[in-house]
C-alpha cells in the first residue's frame, strides 16, 4: 500500500494535536499562526487552514479579542460527550459485534487480563491507555468506520482537555468491572445487553468525571 501523503497543513494540524494530547499545551494556551510558522518551518497558509480544521473539529477555539486558543470542556459538556461517546459505542456493537474476529475476542480478553495489572499497580497511566483500546477493539469491524472515526475524535477530546481516568483514579476497578460485563454479554451473544452496558457505563464515567471535576474547581 503506497504511503499517504501528507500536506503542509497536516503536518501543522498533527504537530498542534501533539502538544495538546502531551500535555504541552494546555486548556486556554494561546496560538498564533506566527509562532506555529515560524517552529514548523512553513509559510502561515497551511496553519492558518490547520488552525481552521482543528477548531472545527473542537480541538481550539477562534475568538476575536484572544485569538486562537486551546479549548476547554466544562462539567456540562462532559456529559454530553460521554453521552454521545455511549451512544456510539452502541450502534457500534449491534453493527459489528457479529463480526468480531477470534483474534479480536482474544485481543478483548488480553486487554482485560492487562487492566487488572494496571488497576492492582494503580497505574492510572497504563489502564487510561488500555481503556481506549478496549473500546477501539470493539468500535474497529468493517461495518463501523465512521463511528470509529467520529469516537476517536471525543476520546481525543477528553485527552485534550486533560480529563479522565487522573482525575478519579478511584473509578478504575469499577469501570474493569464494566469492561468484563461487556465482554460478557458479547461472549454470550447478547448484543443487546452490551449495547445497554456500554450506555451506561459511559454515563456512569461522565458522571463520576464531572462531579470530581467539580469537587476540585
Amino acid at each position: 500500500m503506497p504511503p499517504i501523503h501528507k500536506t503542509k497543513s497536516d503536518l501543522a494540524r498533527s504537530h498542534v494535536q501533539e502538544l495538546i494530547l502531551s500535555g504541552t499545551l494546555r486548556p486556554g494556551s494561546r496560538l498564533t499562526t506566527r509562532q506555529l510558522s515560524e517552529a514548523l518551518g512553513m509559510s502561515e497558509t497551511p496553519v492558518r487552514e490547520a488552525i481552521r480544521l482543528l477548531a472545527a473539529e473542537g480541538w481550539v477555539t477562534l475568538s476575536p479579542h484572544q485569538g486562537v486558543v486551546v479549548a476547554s470542556v466544562d462539567t456540562g459538556q462532559i456529559a454530553e460527550i460521554y453521552a454521545i461517546r455511549g451512544a456510539l459505542e452502541a450502534l457500534a456493537v449491534r453493527r459489528g459485534a457479529a463480526l468480531y474476529s477470534a483474534a479480536q475476542r482474544d485481543a478483548l480478553d488480553r486487554n482485560l487480563a492487562e487492566a487488572q495489572a494496571a488497576v492492582a499497580a494503580r497505574d492510572v497511566a497504563a489502564y487510561a491507555r488500555l481503556n481506549r483500546a478496549f473500546h477501539a477493539l470493539l468500535s474497529d469491524t468493517p461495518h463501523t468506520q465512521w463511528t470509529l472515526r467520529l469516537l476517536d475524535n471525543l476520546w481525543a477530546q477528553t485527552a485534550a482537555a486533560g480529563r479522565g481516568f487522573e482525575a478519579v483514579p478511584a473509578r478504575m476497578a469499577a469501570s474493569l468491572d464494566e469492561h468484563r460485563a461487556i465482554r460478557a454479554a458479547i461472549a454470550a451473544g447478547d448484543t443487546e445487553r452490551a449495547a445497554e452496558l456500554l450506555v451506561a457505563h459511559e454515563r456512569t464515567a461522565g458522571a463520576a468525571l464531572a462531579a470530581a471535576l467539580r469537587d476540585q474547581g
